[in-house]
């Protein structure tokens, strides 16, 4: 009796190991849906669609581009947290919903043991930049103006802990200065609002900002890291101003939620870096102020581990809070 029922189990087990095989041998069978965590026409939402329109072609499936802005990212995190795990909902993650606000505050997610990492699409230096009719042309020449006129300067953010958010209060940390801090759902409509003149400046991503520098509508006064851009090798960093400790390079990643079948995750994994090996795809971002990496699925998680260390240390030393 014994006997026949582990032979019983044994063949269900095999059945469903067969079973799963399958589904992943003919994996993707329907569209993919890439979840983005902030408003239409922003930076992530246009990186997405230039990963997503690539990988469709190769996969031969539709790849959905849907935005979820809201709750600095919280709301597409949780979104794909919550999904089936069959590799056909991902997400565009980047340095705020899998960084910076989980080390900010306590979230209905984990960014490492909720989520799949599929692989790192790349990375894109931090730029100050004010509106044109702010009278300073360097980031010095800022910090002279807040000091002059305190709290009459307002600085627009992506949202409580994004990069934009991080950056401006280390610079307000670093120069001992003060700016009103003006949250938005997304660099899209910060952006705006910077061009507009409503907020006077901003630390977006050198993806959001080159296109508007470019056409001088905005004015770039400073690098918020380590080097200058080869996009914009006149834009001196902060660091070369005077002003230290403000150093924050924005990266995206594609995510899946956990427990997604590894082999889907590795198939994902080799899509992804073949688009990212796509001349024309590279230059397109590029063209945005993007640079390009790519990293294996491993290689994902320990870089998310290792960043949820390093900005809980910021948060605690520059005593950043969600306002």
């Amino acid at each position: 009796m014994k006997t026949q029922k582990f032979r019983l189990l044994g063949a269900v087990a095999l059945a469903a190991s067969l079973a799963c095989g399958s589904a992943v041998a003919a994996f993707p069978e329907k569209s993919i849906t890439l979840v983005v965590p902030t408003a239409a026409g922003g930076a992530n939402d246009a990186m997405a669609r230039v990963i997503g329109q690539a990988m469709s072609a190769i996969v031969k499936q539709p790849v959905i581009v849907d935005n979820k802005a809201g709750a600095n990212g919280a709301i597409a995190s949780e979104y794909v947290m919550r999904a089936a795990p069959d590799g056909y909902t991902l997400m565009l993650g980047y340095i705020a919903t899998h960084a910076m606000n989980p080390a900010l505050q306590k979230l209905r997610y984990d960014p490492v043991k909720d989520f799949e990492p599929v692989g790192m699409v790349g990375s894109s230096a931090t730029l100050m930049v004010v509106n044109p009719a702010v009278k300073a042309s360097s980031a010095k020449e800022v910090v002279a103006m807040l000091k002059a006129a305190p709290d009459k300067t307002s600085y627009a953010s992506a949202g409580n802990g994004t990069a934009p958010h991080f950056a401006a209060e280390m610079f307000k940390l670093s120069t001992g200065t003060s700016m009103l801090h003006v949250p938005y759902k997304g660099s899209a409509p910060a952006i705006t609002d910077t061009l507009g003149g409503q907020t006077q400046v901003m630390f977006p991503s050198l993806f959001t900002a080159m296109p508007y520098v470019k056409a001088g509508k905005l004015r770039a006064v400073g690098v918020a890291g380590p080097k200058r851009s080869a996009l914009m090798p006149d834009v001196p960093t902060l660091q070369e101003q005077g002003i230290a400790d403000v150093d924050v390079s924005q990266w995206y990643g594609i995510f899946a939620p956990a427990k997604t079948p590894k082999p889907i995750i590795e198939q994902l994994n080799k899509v992804l870096n073949e688009v990212l090996a796509d001349k024309s795809v590279v230059k397109r971002l590029e063209d945005h102020g993007a640079e390009v990496s790519t990293m294996t699925t491993d290689q994902m998680r320990t870089y998310v581990a290792q960043e949820q260390v390093k900005w809980k240390r910021v948060v605690q030393a520059a005593k950043i809070t969600a306002d």
